[in-house]
């Protein structure tokens, strides 16, 4: 098991963890993760584990 599934597990924090789209460019992961990162609160993702894009 993943370790950030463990911590989970173990009531322990994570920062919000993003798995990137192997479809996308690049730069549209980074837009994706910008836009996330200007239109989120800080702990907004925490614990959670997200695939992009984010719709």
């Amino acid at each position: 098991m993943p370790v950030h599934f463990e911590h989970i597990a173990q009531g322990r924090n994570i920062p919000g963890i993003f798995i990137l789209n192997y479809k996308l460019t690049i730069g549209q992961n980074i837009n994706e993760l910008i836009l996330i990162a200007e239109a989120s609160l800080d702990n907004e993702y925490q614990n959670r584990i997200l695939n992009l894009p984010i719709i």
